[in-house]
């Protein structure tokens, strides 16, 4: 109830303060307006570049890299056991 009331309060106050000072109002809008329209162009331009970047690196594939102090037999040792991973890995999920 106090929550109603105070509310009911504010709102009458403010609709006489904005009757009062109406041309300040428009004044504080002017200003305010060209700045929050700033402000979401940027936000929406640096969003846009980030999903532009995200779809950048989802269509590059990388590319597995040789450490250091790896040899290019051993990467490619690495690579075929992944392969058989993968398929004993298919053959256990159809298996269920």
């Amino acid at each position: 109830m106090k929550t109603l009331v105070g509310g009911a309060v504010a709102a009458v106050i403010g609709v006489i303060g904005l009757a009062i000072w109406f041309n300040a109002f428009l004044q504080l809008l002017a200003g305010a307006i060209p700045v929050m329209l700033l402000l979401g162009g940027c936000l929406a331009l640096y969003l846009g570049f980030d999903e532009l970047k995200d779809t950048w690196q989802k269509e590059t594939p990388v590319e597995p890299t040789v450490t250091a102090g790896a040899s290019v037999e051993e990467a490619e040792q690495l690579k075929r056991e992944n392969e058989v991973l993968k398929k004993e890995l298919e053959t256990l999920k159809g298996q269920k």
